[in-house]
């Protein structure tokens, strides 16, 4: 015991004396926890210190003592902490060199859940009464106010009993910090005050004026900030603290008045935002005596601001007024606050709806239809007061400039407010003038007059009631009409987008009327009627109904008897795509996508044999056969007889089963997985992989064994890029969702031997084809993890130095990485596993440096373009932690004669250089040579691509790159004179931030 007493006399004396701190304080608190001593003994010891005549030796045991604490708090007794707490708060009248160290230790003891009841309450009147937070250092006023925080947190209905005196002491304590550290901290605190329901009493004020001085927050933190404060962070606490209560707004209301004449655009942002946030929780009566001036306020910053933002910010915060008012409950005795204030509206807006031609109808259309939106009440007085105006104006005036602009501030009003399911529309009044407005304007001549009336009839349809039976086919016809007679593009698009629209709401309509009269005309008026077609098919009914025409349009096209281009016929397939897309998925549905799947299969079967015999079909044409894919591919990933059209489809590429096609005059037993037959035929296999690679994964797949390995053989001896292409893909995709086992691994070794014998043989005929399967396979291995794509990716690895396939393989990487839209993606239904990019590049950016230092120098682009690809398409975060690593490989692919590296590897870097790491900077005379040069590069992507990374370039730290200033900008002189006006473009962005 004598020893132990010693050794604590001893660390005490070597602390105090000032040797070794940090040993003395670790020995201590060691010794502390092993039960050695306890921290009473430790105090003890301090003894002669603690009452020595020294201000300093004083403070030296005191920061003994409180460095200990910190370490052991989770270790002291109640009785413990309370001794401490006694001695604490008496060293806080001690000397001002000891009340830093006094704080420290006041903050370890607040952290104790053995904290003695009222203890918080003693330490926080120690605190206010005995220090002058304000004339304390920076550490120690941020030390104060975490022992505030964690006391609101542990002990708040202790707090709390103190009342209002806690409200002064924390305002005292707050008044006049500056730095933004321990600003976050006391929003926070009072946030705490404000959300939880301490009593503020007399000192609202004051504890507004104390956090309302920040308000607008105008702070830019210095240059490589090392705490990442933003102002952001800053406003956005502040105005928790200012919006949290209501008791607030006869003091924060005239502040955000008077800071809205401010000329600092960030300042009316602030003060504008924050009215918004506070109107969302103030009611009406708190609002009421200072609507004349907040109205003012929002009215000049609509009206005369130069800044969309603003703009915005002041409608947001018009709406958000509008609706609290509107929630107030109106009493016989009580003004109605939000009729005060649409009267103020209305007084100065309404009049400038007269004045078409006058700029300050837009600003005053938006103000009014901000308050209209805002609540039903509200809408339905904007309503009363504006639109019988504006629809005598539009039946008035005869220029198509004047209506147009009238006829777009109707569409502001028309739009649907916010009002429950029983509220009839408030514009159910004005239901017939609207309605003779819009097909008025719809029957002009002018462009923009037709186009904004569609926009309101698509408005209006959306309104309950509105439009009648009666005026929905009188609709139907104009937008018809329009459809087979205006030639204009941006007319067409705006009917197919007003007739998407209401076919959802009004499907009968769109089958007795329009239907009927596209289909005459659709051999004469071609893309438009397919496009409207696809457009207004949102419905089953409407589907059963469209469907057939465009697939009478693909017969016609097969026939011969429409005369149609390649380009129509891949218009019709895409509607239809779109039609499977857009289409809700019921019984009704299924079954004719069902019936549209045989008729496609009989087409494109039609058109390969009729191929075979010399006549040539639209059908035959691959990229027809490629848009026909995602119509099947969409209709088997989701529709409830997929499975049933998955087998079909099997029969038919397995065993010529053709009982099931339409039309029927194909003969049987035909071979279409066979290489040996005219490609024509077997390049449908393109239809069989829509038909099974997208099915969900709990289809089964019939024959699978069997259909597996005519793909297999199909995608290694057929010569027709387009079939051993679709059959790899088919192979891949199945084999991505076949279940794991030894069957499956074998089937993968069988796959890779054959694959080998092909590639390892360099007179063999096939190595194309073989390649081909062995990156949709590896591809489809890699996405679900299995262990065996290791071995089919290495075999990748090893083609790089391949004379043959080296640039190929390079070129594989990016298939390997990126998204594919045909087949083993996500909405096929695929085994995609997530972080499979990071994965890949984790286990396999070893070998890819190997081989390149391993490469003759004539190989080295291959491996420099495959690493290129990889790190292309990593999330920017793992670029960011691998680059310093790939830095000299990708800084070698900038010297790569081949310009899809280039751009690959200047797409790669350019992010990364907005926030450059370190290693960049220290490569920085490399970076700004290389990309300089390839600013005259022959391709206009490189020139592009290295434009925006010298512009990012700019962003380095100015002592880094001021050196290079004028290099830059003589070498800027090039681009800024190229013939491509983008270049132009990008070069005299990157010359200015130079």
């Amino acid at each position: 015991m004598a020893a132990d007493s010693a050794l604590l006399l001893g660390l005490v004396e070597e602390f105090v004396l000032g040797q070794q701190d940090r040993k003395a304080v670790d020995t201590a608190t060691g010794k502390l926890k092993a039960g050695q001593f306890t921290i009473l003994q430790l105090v003890e010891a301090l003894g002669l210190h603690l009452t020595s005549s020294q201000p300093q030796t004083r403070g030296r045991g005191v920061q003994l003592l409180s460095n200990v604490l910190q370490e052991c708090y989770g270790d002291l007794t109640e009785r413990e902490v309370e001794v401490l707490i006694v001695f604490y708060e008496n060293r806080l009248k001690d000397h001002y060199v000891i009340t830093p160290h006094v704080i420290q230790g006041l903050k370890a003891l607040t952290k104790c859940s053995v904290l003695p009841p009222g203890s918080a309450v003693s330490i926080l009147k120690s605190l206010f009464q005995d220090i002058h937070v304000q004339s304390l250092m920076l550490a120690e006023r941020s030390c104060v106010y975490n022992i505030l925080i964690q006391l609101m947190e542990s002990r708040e209905s202790e707090l709390k009993g103190l009342g209002a005196d806690f409200v002064f002491g924390f305002v005292q304590s707050v008044d006049g910090e500056r730095d933004p550290r321990n600003l976050l901290l006391a929003f926070h605190i009072a946030r705490k005050i404000v959300h939880e329901g301490y009593d503020l009493g007399k000192f609202t004020e004051e504890l507004f004026e104390v956090t309302s001085c920040y308000f607008p927050i105008d702070f830019s933190p210095p240059a490589n900030d090392p705490h990442g404060i933003t102002q952001e962070e800053l406003v956005l606490a502040l105005r928790v603290v200012l919006t949290g209560t209501p008791r607030f707004a006869e003091f924060l209301l005239p502040l955000i008045i008077e800071k809205l004449d401010s000329d600092v655009q960030s300042a009316k942002l602030d003060s504008l935002q924050t009215l918004t946030a506070c109107a969302s929780v103030y009611e009406h009566k708190d609002l009421a005596q200072f609507l004349p001036g907040l109205w003012a306020s929002l009215r000049r910053e609509v009206f005369q601001t130069a800044s969309e933002r603003v703009e915005s910010a002041g409608l947001a915060a018009v709406g958000t007024l509008t609706a609290c008012l509107s929630r107030s409950v109106l009493n016989s005795d009580s003004e109605d606050s939000l009729n005060v204030f649409l009267e103020l509206v209305l007084k100065d807006c309404q009049h400038h709806l007269c004045e078409p031609d006058l700029k300050l109808v837009w600003p005053s259309a938006k103000l009014l239809q901000a308050t209209s939106t805002a609540s039903y009440r509200a809408s339905h007085r904007v309503a009363a007061a504006v639109l019988p105006s504006l629809i005598e104006q539009y039946n008035s005036r005869t220029q198509c400039a004047q209506r147009r602009t009238l006829l777009e501030v109707l569409q502001g009003f028309v739009h649907p407010v916010t009002s429950s399911e029983e509220d009839e529309s408030v514009l159910l009044d004005f239901r017939q003038s609207l309605c003779s407005i819009v097909f008025s304007a719809l029957s002009e001549s002018n462009v923009d007059l037709q186009i904004t009336s569609m926009r309101v009839l698509t408005a209006l349809g959306q309104h309950t009631g509105l439009l009648l039976e009666s005026d929905v086919e009188l609709a139907v016809d104009h937008l018809t009409r329009l459809i087979l007679e205006e030639g204009d593009p941006k007319v067409s698009l705006a009917v197919v987008e007003c007739a998407g629209a209401l076919a959802r709401l009004h499907p009968a309509a769109f089958i007795s009327k329009m239907v009927p009269r596209l289909k005459e005309e659709i051999f004469s008026v071609r893309q438009r009627c397919v496009a409207a077609l696809a457009a207004v098919s949102s419905r089953p009914s409407l589907v059963q109904e469209s469907t057939p025409v465009l697939l009478q349009v693909l017969t016609s096209a097969h026939t011969g008897t429409g005369a149609f281009s390649l380009e129509e016929v891949i218009s019709v397939c895409h509607s239809l795509q779109k039609i499977a897309e857009q289409a809700q998925d019921t019984e009704e549905t299924g079954g004719v996508f069902h019936d549209v799947i045989p008729r496609l299969l009989g087409l494109a079967l039609q058109a390969a044999l009729q191929g075979s015999s010399g006549h040539c079909s639209p059908i035959l044409e691959e990229t027809v056969l490629s848009a026909m894919v995602p119509i099947i591919s969409t209709t088997c990933a989701r529709l409830q007889l997929a499975g049933q059209t998955a087998s079909r489809a099997v029969s038919l590429f397995l065993d010529g089963d053709v009982s099931f096609l339409p039309e029927n005059t194909i003969p049987a037993q035909i071979q279409l997985l066979k290489a040996g037959d005219s490609r024509s035929q077997s390049q449908m296999v393109c239809l069989l992989m829509g038909c099974v690679c997208w099915l969900p994964r709990t289809v089964e797949v019939p024959q699978m064994d069997r259909l597996l390995l005519e793909l297999l053989e199909l995608s290694c001896t057929c010569d027709h890029p387009l079939s051993y292409t679709s059959a790899a893909k088919c192979y891949a995709g199945l084999v991505n969702k076949s279940p794991a086992g030894e069957a499956l691994d074998s089937l993968i070794d069988r796959t890779l031997k054959r694959i080998s014998t092909e590639l390892d043989s360099a007179s063999s005929p096939v190595r194309t084809q073989a390649f081909t399967l062995l990156l949709w396979v590896s591809k489809a291995l890699l996405l679900r993890y299995h262990p065996l794509s290791t071995t089919l990716t290495d075999k990748l690895f090893s083609l790089l130095s391949d004379p043959e396939l080296g640039w190929l393989a390079a070129d594989g990487f990016s298939l390997l990485m990126s998204d594919s839209p045909d087949v083993l993606n996500r909405g096929s239904h695929a085994d995609v596993r997530i972080m499979y990019r990071q994965r890949f590049f984790t286990e396999n950016s070893a070998k890819l440096v190997e081989g390149f230092n391993a490469a003759v120098q004539e190989k080295k682009s291959g491996y420099l373009k495959a690493l290129s690809h990889i790190v292309n398409n990593l999330p920017r975060q793992v670029q960011l932690t691998e680059l310093p690593a790939l830095l000299p490989l990708l800084l070698e692919a900038l010297s790569c004669p081949d310009q899809g590296v280039q751009v690959s590897t200047l797409s790669c870097l350019q992010p990364v250089l907005l926030d450059p790491p370190s290693a960049l900077i220290t490569q920085l005379e490399v970076l700004v040579g290389r990309t300089l040069a390839l600013t005259t590069s022959p391709t206009m992507k490189v020139r592009i691509a290295s434009l925006r990374c010298i512009h990012a370039l700019s962003r380095f730290p100015e002592h880094e790159i001021m050196p290079f200033r004028a290099r830059v900008l003589r070498a800027l002189a090039a681009p800024l004179d190229d013939h491509k006006r983008v270049v132009r473009s990008e070069a005299a962005v990157a010359r200015n931030e130079w």
